[in-house]
């Protein structure tokens, strides 16, 4: 039987328990409610669902399954962050997997997927777009225009990509290349939190 490689361990290390997203495709929708948000993979079935829990001093984002079973919750690690860290934590093992990190300069986007507990850089996501991301800030109907982000490993390299859709409500297309070298399921759960945490 062949030993796990090196990347197969350090990915499951940041598995989520409650879910098991293994495509490679995801379209992340938000509803006529602001920040609620339904995940289908390639064949069309809701993997996730999720909102933002109102009148929270801390920003607050439960997900549940498709079949309406609590999966993981992205929460603020600091009171009304405008900028700053995300802890996505496991529902079922009730431990932090990853923390978004988001660095905010010039208007522009960029998060990192962070070790909970070294800090180590996992992934990272990033506009490919910065005068739209900027514009997106400045001025509201630029958000019409959909915005694109490249998922990169720790390294640079090119691990997917998260493509905005023309839509009156935001709608994002996740697709995974590649994701050898990086914890796949805490890097899907990120993107699919990107837009309803950049709306804030």
């Amino acid at each position: 039987m062949a030993e796990p490689s090196a990347s197969d361990s350090a990915s499951s290390t940041y598995d989520i328990s409650t879910i098991e997203l293994d495509d490679d495709r995801y379209e992340v929708k938000q509803s006529a409610i602001r920040n609620k948000y339904v995940v289908r993979d390639s064949a069309g079935d809701v993997v996730l669902r999720g909102k933002q829990k109102l009148f929270k001093m801390k920003e607050e984002f439960p997900f549940v399954t498709g079949d309406d079973e609590d999966a993981f919750t992205v929460k603020a690690g600091g009171i009304m962050d405008v900028a700053g860290n995300y802890a996505i934590t496991d529902a079922g093992t009730r431990e932090e997997v990853v923390v978004l990190d988001e660095e905010f300069s010039l208007f522009v986007e960029n998060w990192t997927i962070r070790d909970p507990d070294t800090g180590e850089a996992l992934a990272t996501i990033r506009s490919k777009n910065k005068l739209l991301s900027a514009l997106r800030h400045l001025v509201s109907v630029a958000n019409l225009v959909p915005n694109k982000y490249e998922i990169a490993d720790a390294h640079g390299g090119h691990v997917g990509d998260i493509e905005g859709q023309f839509s009156l409500r935001d709608t994002y297309t996740v697709s995974i290349d590649d994701a050898s070298d990086v914890p796949k399921e805490a890097v899907i759960a990120a993107a699919c939190v990107l837009d309803a945490l950049e709306n804030e």
